[in-house]
């Protein structure tokens, strides 16, 4: 299960946010956004855990946790939709 974590707070490394969500199971892989010209965290990212149960279990229970002093927004995070292109008459 993809999750999305927002209002991460600039202090907060990936490996914080992976040992927290590794509570609720086996954690894939974690990933903060970086802004590429300021190399600083957009402020959110996305944890990707094993199976939908401990996800699902980690995203009720983490939804609002303070972490590093700021509250953390947990959701499924929505699968991207393949874009398409038509060329242009």
């Amino acid at each position: 299960m993809n999750i999305y974590v927002g209002n991460i707070s600039y202090n907060s490394s990936e490996e914080d946010l992976g040992n927290l969500f590794s509570e609720y199971g086996v954690v894939n892989s974690v990933k903060i956004v970086i802004n590429k010209h300021t190399g600083r965290s957009k402020g959110f990212g996305f944890v990707e855990m094993a199976s939908d149960e401990e996800g699902s279990k980690a995203v009720e229970s983490l939804d609002g946790y303070d972490l590093n002093g700021r509250n953390l927004r947990v959701d499924k995070a929505n699968d991207r939709e393949e874009k398409t292109s038509t060329p242009s008459e």
